[in-house]
Order: structure tokens, then sequence, then C-alpha cells
């Protein structure tokens, strides 16, 4: 098919915004559209030649500072062909800026979808999906923006919310340096620029480097992952331990808590703090034995720091009894406020989680329950896993399964066809190359939970 490219300029935008609504054009071609939004924002749109009448509007995951930030429409090539191929209309943006940028996601997400109205007219259905930090992006959009959607679909997403996750990141570091760095004076919080923060990233990185090395550092690694919930298994290229493979899963957690400490710990953790104002996270009040007893990796360290001969206790004790941390309040009012979630949803919204991601541990999806439950909306969620390790390493096969899933619950009003058995065979309906691997799953409870639906969370700061 021949493809249409049009680059759209500020000017142009203007005035599709600003244009009449009319009845959804069915492209005779397939048509490709790129452009920018006023906000800077650049945008990528796609509508196949006999377009079904259902827009896709896909939020895309975190992107650093520094690092292109192209408009996106589809989490991969495939998936993108594919969903093409069944008539589906593609738009997405790339946030007017990189980072943290909800307060800029949503309103550029948002603009997307009316420059794709004044082009081809009213979608008959408009469904919000994304990724990772674009998994915050849409459960905002679903929770604040319902009227413009059908229904939403969050894959791997940051349902936990702004301050949960910035908590829970803080978590691990706090027990690094406490053990391992107790005189290191490696900050954690209150980082006053990017250089700053690539600093204490480096020297965290070779504390954790020499501790790799002696089985005492390697228990009180574990101890840290176990703390962040980061699983033992959470790289597809790592080949999978035995469920008695101490060794093999603390090799795996180290490599994660490494990844944890260069990115999101510090370096990401500044942009963010930045944005806010101020540090937004905190650890005062915070019962680490018990953090650790509800953890699913309890036995994990136990056995470790057996096999070294360390006191758990000990360590515990040492991190229950040093100097917490505090939030600056403003900073956490910001966060909560532009990216914590109600859990009042008023349409549909199915998660789907990978059960070896340690970027966005699966807990995360108990924390959007509770406040979907204290919301008042948890019918209309549904939350289902795939057994495989990595963040957002889902097949295309098993995305457009979950969207099919979602688009009968939009459909019919209940959800159906939507158990690990049948998304495995929707999977193999829609790309026969994609192993399915759905299961039945349930996640422990996230270590840390925050959202708005629980004024108890919004007090403790």
């Amino acid at each position: 098919m021949h493809r249409i490219r049009t680059r759209t300029l500020v000017a142009v935008a203007a005035l599709l915004l600003a244009a009449p609504l009319t009845a959804a054009a069915r492209p005779a071609e397939d048509v490709h559209v790129e452009g920018r939004l006023p906000s800077g924002a650049t945008y990528l749109m796609d509508a196949p030649a006999g377009w079904n009448g259902t827009v896709l509007l896909y939020s895309h995951g975190y992107t650093p500072p520094g690092v292109p930030n192209p408009a996106r429409n589809a989490p991969d090539d495939t998936t993108k062909s594919l969903l093409l191929k069944q008539g589906y209309a593609l738009i997405g943006s790339s946030y007017a800026t990189t980072g943290w940028a909800v307060t800029e996601a949503v309103p550029d997400q948002l603009a997307t979808l009316d420059t794709f109205t004044a082009r081809f007219g009213r979608a008959g259905r408009t469904i919000a999906w994304g990724t990772s930090y674009g998994g915050l992006v849409t459960t905002a959009l679903a929770e604040r923006h319902a009227s413009r959607l059908a229904g939403s679909l969050s894959m791997c997403g940051l349902v936990q919310g702004g301050v949960a996750n910035w908590n829970s990141t803080l978590d691990p570091v706090f027990a690094l340096k406490t053990l391992l760095a107790p005189g290191s004076g490696i900050p954690l919080t209150g980082l006053p620029s990017p250089a700053a923060a690539a600093q204490a990233s480096d020297a965290m990185t070779a504390v954790l480097a020499g501790a790799q090395q002696t089985a005492d550092g390697r228990a009180r690694i574990a101890l840290a992952a176990a703390l962040h919930n980061i699983p033992g298994w959470n790289d597809p290229s790592q080949p999978r331990p035995a469920p008695t493979d101490r060794d093999a899963q603390q090799s795996n957690q180290y490599q994660a808590v490494v990844g944890l400490v260069k990115f999101p710990a510090f370096v990401w953790r500044q942009e963010a703090e930045s944005r806010a104002g101020g540090n937004m996270s905190w650890n005062t009040g915070v019962d680490y034995h018990a953090m650790l007893r509800h953890s699913p990796y309890l036995k994990e360290v136990e056995e470790l720091y057996a096999k070294a001969g360390l006191s758990l206790e000990s360590d515990l004790n040492s991190l229950d009894s040093a100097p917490r941390i505090r939030a600056d309040r403003p900073a956490t009012d910001w966060m909560s406020r532009t990216s914590s979630f109600t859990g009042r949803l008023t349409k549909p919204q199915l998660n789907i989680h990978t059960t070896g991601d340690a970027l966005i541990p699966v807990q995360s999806e108990s924390a959007y329950r509770r406040a979907a439950t204290a919301g008042g909306s948890a019918p209309l969620l549904r939350q289902r896993y795939v057994d495989n390790a990595g963040h957002c390493t889902f097949n295309p096969g098993e995305q457009i399964a979950a969207l099919h899933a979602l688009e009968d619950r939009i459909g019919s009003g209940h959800w159906s066809g939507s158990d690990p058995a049948s998304l495995n065979s929707r999977t193999t309906a829609a790309d026969p190359d994609s192993p399915a691997r759905y299961l039945p799953y349930s996640p422990a409870a996230y270590p840390r939970p925050y959202d708005r639906a629980h004024p108890a969370d919004v007090g403790r700061k």
C-alpha cells in the first residue's frame, strides 16, 4: 500500500485542533502522519485503509534526560504491524519533556487524540494503553479523563504511583549504605545536580562490586533486593535458577541491584526531585523487620545469611536504628497530586505484568488493587500475569490477547475470556509465533503502598 507521510508544523496542528468534527473518515489508503503539538511534543499516527473505528492511544515508557525522545504509537514494530493489519489506528506522542514527565504526558496524549479526531473524525472507540512509566500515564488518563476513553490497558505499569515508587526505590539503597558503606557519606536524597547524582551512583556501584566478592556482602545485597522485591530470575538471558539455588538467585539479583543503583536510585531520582522541588520520599517509621518478613524472598535471605555466618537479626536491628530520611512535604504533595492514584476507575482497565520484573516488581499490581478496592472500582479492574523474566518482556501475541480481552469487556459489560487459559488461546490466535505464557498468579503485597484512596497514606509523609 502506498503510505502518505505528512509532517505538520505547530501552526497546522493548531488549525487541526480547531477544525470542526466530522464523521470518522475511513482512509482509502494507509495514512502515516507525523507532527508537532503546541507544547513541542511530537506525535505519530497510523490509520490503515479500512480503519475499524478503534483508535489505540499509546503511552510510552520513561525516557531519561539526554536520550532521544521520538514519538511512539506502539510498544514494538511486530505488534504495531499486526494491529494495523487488524484495522486499528495507532497514535501516540513523545511528551514535551523527558524524565518524570507526567504533567506534560497526560495533556500531550489528549492533544494527540484531539489532533487525530480533527483529521479523521471521532473514533467509535478509544482505548488508552501503555508500557512501564506509560502504564502510569495510561492509568492517570483512565482515572482523570475517563470520558475520552472506552477502557485502558496497562502493561508492566508503574501502577503503584509515584510516591510509592520513590519510597520503594529508597529502601534498598538505604539498606546498602547502612550495612555496606555506613561511613561513606553517599547522599541518597536531596541530590543537587545530575553530576552529584552520577557521582553518588558511581560510589554505590563500587561498593556493590566489592561486596559481591564476599559471602557477607552477597547476603546483604540479597537483603536489599528483597526489600525491593527483586526476583531471583529477572532477565530472560539468565538461566532460570532452581527454587533452592540461592547463589544463582542472588547473582541474578545483584545484576538488577546494580541497574537500580546506576539509574533509578540516583540519576532518575535527581530529575524527579528537581520537578517536585525536593525529596518526595521517606523511611521514617518503617519497620524493616516487618518488610522483610512479608517479602517473597525471606527464605533466600535467611539461607544466605546462615551460609555467611552472619546475623540477620543484627543487621535488621541496624536498619531499624539507623538515622532515617524525612521527606520534604511540598515535594511529596506534588508527587502525590500529579503521580499517585485514587483508585476510582469508571471504565474497565486490564493490567498485565511479567512475574520476573525487577524494575517495576509485579507487586505493584497489588498496590493498585488496594487503591481500586478502596476507591470502589475493583470490579472494573482485572490483572493478569505472564511467566517471564524481565521488564515488559511480553511478546506481540500476549499484548494483543490482552487488548482483545479488554475489548470484549467493553462490549459485553462483563469480564469473560480473560482468565489465563483464555488469554493463552487468544495469544496463539493473534500471533502463532508468540509463546503463550499467561498463568494463574497472585503477587505478594506491595511493601509500602501509597494512594489517594487511603487518607492515612496521604497524611504519612
